[in-house]
């Protein structure tokens, strides 16, 4: 019989902490809140839902946002990618949300990695969004 895993051991050398990669992102990053979304969507930049569709049945959407989940955002996004979207390209300005703003901040990151230097995201997310009294669809 094998022993169970001590959860007090050390981590490998080089772990971070999901603490640690989320502040790395945001280090990247030049956020923006609710308002500055609104204003940088109209004047071209593509808004990025990436929650899951459960999430956005239960809480919303918000008008004009382009739906794509996370477990695709980076094939969908990444202008060499076979799987890409037409309006991929490298100077596009993105703008990821998620619910609360976490995830969103990772995957942007993600995004700046596949060359995408323009993208970032919603600072507190969906919530943050609707609670500014922004548009919304439910």
């Amino acid at each position: 019989m094998s022993a169970t895993p001590s959860l007090t051991t050390a981590p490998p050398e080089g772990a971070r902490s999901i603490d640690e990669l989320l502040a790395g992102a945001r280090a990247r990053l030049s956020r923006l809140g609710p308002h500055e979304t609104y204003r940088a969507v109209g004047r071209g930049a593509v808004l990025v839902d990436i929650r899951p569709a459960a999430q956005r049945a239960e809480h919303g959407e918000i008008p004009g946002a382009i739906v794509i989940e996370r477990n695709v955002l980076e094939w969908r996004l990444d202008p060499r990618s076979e799987a890409r979207l037409s309006f991929a390209r490298y100077d596009l300005e993105v703008i990821v949300t998620c619910q609360e703003g976490y995830t969103s901040s990772l995957a942007a990151a993600a995004l700046q990695d596949l060359g995408l230097l323009r993208a970032t995201d919603l600072d507190g997310g969906f919530k943050a969004w609707q609670a500014a009294g922004l548009p919304t669809l439910h």
